[in-house]
């Protein structure tokens, strides 16, 4: 089991930043990729920015340039920098987390969401 916490959400001006951090815990020692997805109102959730073990990172296409994802594999924290917010990054933003075992194969998990709020 990893258990995903995640915090920073608020509300922001357009063009402001914010960043949200996320702590796993549990058999953190399994996760594979790490990831922010959000999902607005009346939309379907979608993906923002992933990264894996090795640090390797993707993104949607509307964040690029403006969003950075990171992560502290001793500190098993995952972050993401949110600059130059536009209203249309207004979400519910969830971290996810997939992590393998032997015994309980592969699996995500998912944090509770924290709420991103970006007035124009």
């Amino acid at each position: 089991q990893v258990r995903l916490v995640e915090s920073g959400g608020g509300l922001v001006q357009a063009g402001g930043s914010l960043k949200l951090s996320c702590e796993a815990s549990g058999e953190t020692f399994a996760i594979t990729v790490m990831g922010w997805h959000r999902q607005a109102p009346g939309a379907q959730r979608e993906m923002v920015a992933t990264i894996d073990n090795g640090g390797s990172t993707t993104y949607v296409d509307s964040v690029k340039g403006r969003f950075t994802i990171s992560r502290d594999n001793y500190k098993n924290t995952l972050s993401l920098q949110m600059n130059s917010l536009k209203p249309e990054d207004t979400a519910v933003y969830y971290c996810n987390a997939e992590h393998q075992t032997p015994w309980n194969g592969s699996r995500s998990s998912w944090g509770q969401g924290t709420l991103v709020t970006v007035s124009s």
